[in-house]
């Protein structure tokens, strides 16, 4: 049974940085895509980080530059680093596996996604 397990949010300042890592244990298909999403209070979910098994990875506008979305295959483990932490940032964060693609799909789209964690939660302070 695929199990992922999120870890690494915590409360931090404006402009501080946190890592969030999100560990799986169980078989998991390849090829597949590993992706980060959030979702604020009163707003939809929202896809922030994606990579595929090549390494290859797309952001959503507003994190660009300062989040960067990373995996360790030997540890099955996927990552997000998040630097300069806005206020706008705070929010649950979920890794998410999609497997059988090659590619993943556009970030920006409501794609299935096999697996879910539990979410680890992130708060942005003044």
């Amino acid at each position: 049974q695929v199990q992922l397990v999120e870890s690494g949010g915590g409360s931090v300042q404006a402009g501080g940085s946190l890592r969030l890592s999100c560990a799986a244990s169980g078989y998991i298909r390849s090829p597949k895509c590993m992706s980060w999403y959030r979702r604020a209070p009163g707003k939809e979910r929202e896809g922030v980080a994606n990579i595929d098994r090549f390494g290859r990875t797309a952001y959503v506008d507003s994190v660009k530059g300062r989040f960067t979305i990373s995996q360790d295959n030997a540890k099955n483990t996927l990552y997000l680093q998040m630097n300069s932490l806005k206020l706008e940032d705070s929010a649950m964060y979920y890794c998410a596996v999609r497997t059988g693609d090659t590619i993943c799909p556009n970030i920006g789209r409501d794609y299935f996604n096999h697996y879910w964690g539990q979410g680890t939660q992130v708060t942005v302070s003044p």
